[in-house]
């Protein structure tokens, strides 16, 4: 997928490295970079946070400095949460993700400052443009967190889980023709029985509707089971209407 490599400038918490690498895994990036980091390496609570991306953390390469971090990349995102007065495009996360995604073939990388003051000028400088968070209006946002959304946007960027859909487990699936017709007689046998479907001119359109009812609600098996349980309970006289209104 030509993932971009995620640069960590100067890091001080292993626990803010183990964050960023349990969010790399989230979204299918693996290259981790630290440049100078400030914090006892290799790190346990950079490992205690990372979970299941351990394999991250123990295969990210360290750095004596920035530029060496950078030296064998080709375009480089810098991220920071402030203008910091330097002439450079600053631009999105979601448009760095399509960005990313249309240099395939080149190595990409996203660069993340320090907890305490983020990127300075000097290491902006090192990178094509900077990518700004937009916020309600408090702009600092943790280390973890950061990666977290820059790593969300470019796994969106090529995502295509459709927007909504509903899970058919075993009893969850959609129920079959069969099932639905015989749901359909089940309701139109009892209501006929109570009355409802009352003049016999106008049943049939009550019945279309009433289908066109049921289909809309998209029931699962299981729910179609339900509501012919819930008729066969009250056609039964198992559920006492006037008891619930005394019990009121």
């Amino acid at each position: 997928m030509n993932a971009p490599v995620i640069v960590l400038s100067h890091p001080q918490l292993g626990e803010n490295i183990g964050a960023a690498a349990r969010a790399m895994a989230n979204f299918g990036l693996s290259e981790l970079r630290l440049a100078n980091p400030q914090c006892p390496w290799p790190n346990e609570r950079a490992l205690a946070m990372a979970v299941t991306a351990k394999d991250i953390v123990e295969e990210a390469k360290v750095y004596p400095n920035l530029r060496s971090a950078l030296g064998d990349l080709e375009i480089v995102y810098a991220t920071t949460a402030r203008d910091r007065g330097t002439t450079k495009e600053v631009i999105t996360p979601a448009e760095a993700a399509r960005r990313l995604h249309a240099q395939s073939g080149h190595r990409t990388a996203l660069l993340f400052g320090n907890e305490r003051a983020g990127l300075d000028n000097e290491e902006i400088s090192l990178c094509d443009a900077a990518i700004t968070i937009p916020t309600a209006g408090f702009a600092s946002i943790n280390l973890g967190q950061a990666v977290l959304i820059s790593c969300y946007e470019w796994y969106r960027a090529m995502d295509t889980t459709p927007p909504a859909k509903i899970e058919h487990g075993p009893v969850h699936r959609r129920p079959s023709r069969e099932e639905l017709f015989r749901l359909f007689e089940h309701i139109e046998h009892d209501l006929t029985e109570s009355g409802f479907l009352f003049p016999p001119n106008k049943r049939a359109v009550m019945v279309r509707g009433i289908r066109a009812m049921i289909h809309r609600a998209r029931l699962t098996y299981q729910e179609t089971q339900t509501l012919r349980g819930m008729l066969v309970a009250l056609t039964k006289g198992k559920y006492r209407g006037e008891k619930n209104v005394k019990d009121a």
